[in-house]
């Protein structure tokens, strides 16, 4: 279930509720329905990218993280699809609140969940992982969650949710920061393995700057305060980590720090709504 990566659903969720609390009470029965659904959606995501990578030869014994091999890959494929059932029958829950217009979303969710490991052209192999991170686990759960409790989505929560979804494309680049070295082997390509551990400080550095930037322009200081300040630290202290070259254990240390954080900026904004409500 990679429990280090779910903030990263999670997240988006709660920043949109802290967002939407600026409008108006929080229907919390519909929070927890996005909840359960971006949970469950991340993980049938996670399970799927263990079966594909394991049969088409992605994973092997260079890889890095949680130890492959346990589960046999008939129980993670059946595992996969199960979970991406159940993801589906609590997204169809959303339709009683926002129509039959969701429908489209809810379907581009499952693709999406699939597409990233599988299909003609994975996402996760061909550098668009943290592309896709950005749209279905910033802009998606924050426009959708936002969306049932007001029934609008103006365009600073869109810029905002640029912002939520650049900080969990960070936690994907510095997996793959971590795996540089197999990915390399067997053939599959991403932003890292592209610009090397030199250009993946960098560009973490600038995801958490640019995320810092679009959360500020979005929504303003009223909206953040100064809890953009959190992944502009975590760019900057993390570039600095991944510049002098991060063992494996520590890189999976710092996937883990980088998830917390954006929990942590959506929680805060979210109790800080709350109070001046």
């Amino acid at each position: 279930m990679r429990l280090r990566t779910l903030p990263v659903s999670l997240g988006g969720v709660i920043a949109a509720l802290g967002m939407a609390a600026s409008e108006g009470p929080i229907d919390w029965t519909w929070g927890a329905v996005c909840i359960a659904f971006a949970i469950l959606a991340q993980i049938a995501s996670n399970f799927a990218n263990e079966y594909f990578d394991c049969r088409d030869g992605i994973d092997t014994a260079l890889r890095q993280g949680p130890a492959r091999g346990v589960i046999p890959p008939g129980a993670m494929k059946r595992a996969a699809f199960l979970t991406l059932g159940l993801a589906c029958a609590v997204g169809l829950l959303t339709l009683i609140r926002g129509g039959w217009i969701l429908l489209p979303v809810g379907i581009a969710i499952a693709l999406g969940a699939l597409a990233y490991s599988a299909g003609p052209y994975p996402l996760s192999r061909n550098r668009l992982g943290e592309v896709a991170v950005v749209i279905f686990f910033g802009i998606v759960p924050v426009c959708l969650t936002y969306y049932l409790q007001t029934f609008e989505i103006p365009l600073w929560v869109f810029i905002c949710s640029l912002g939520i979804g650049l900080m969990g494309a960070m936690v994907i680049l510095v997996n793959n920061y971590r795996d540089i070295a197999s990915d390399t082997a067997t053939g599959k390509h991403t932003l890292s393995t592209t610009f090397g551990p030199q250009g993946s400080a960098l560009l973490y550095c600038a995801m958490g700057q640019f995320a810092a930037v679009t959360l500020w322009l979005g929504g303003g200081i009223e909206t953040w305060g100064f809890l953009p300040v959190l992944p502009v630290a975590l760019g900057f202290a993390g570039s600095w980590l991944l510049h002098r070259g991060l063992p494996s254990g520590a890189a999976t240390k710092l996937l883990g720090i980088t998830a917390m954080t954006l929990l942590l900026t959506a929680t805060l904004l979210l109790i800080t709504r709350l109070l001046l409500l």
